[in-house]
């Protein structure tokens, strides 16, 4: 008898403002210094909302969009910032205590 498993899909866990918030923020604690973790959190939480509306709203192409935040892709800082400021999040600073 075969196990039939689904692939997880953080996007559907997404349902608030709040979830797509603490998501975005763990995320960038989990991510250090990987920059594609961050893009493709971004993309996670740009399918739990609207990948289509997303492109409407940065002006940028749908499937360009899927590519940069695949975590495979390589967007541009500028492309990141418009993808934040579009999905209604923010970047924050804090001061780390180095060992």
């Amino acid at each position: 008898m075969a196990i039939k498993l689904n692939k997880w899909d953080s996007a559907k866990y997404l349902k608030t403002e709040e979830d797509i918030a603490d998501y975005f923020a763990l995320c960038m604690e989990e991510a250090g210094d990987d920059a594609a973790f961050i893009a493709h959190a971004l993309g996670v939480i740009a399918r739990a909302r609207s990948m289509t509306q997303l492109a409407n709203d940065t002006g940028l192409g749908r499937e360009s969009l899927y590519k940069a935040l695949s975590g495979e892709g390589n967007p541009s800082f500028a492309t990141i910032l418009k993808v934040i400021k579009a999905l209604g999040l923010k970047l924050g600073a804090a001061q780390v205590a180095h060992a």
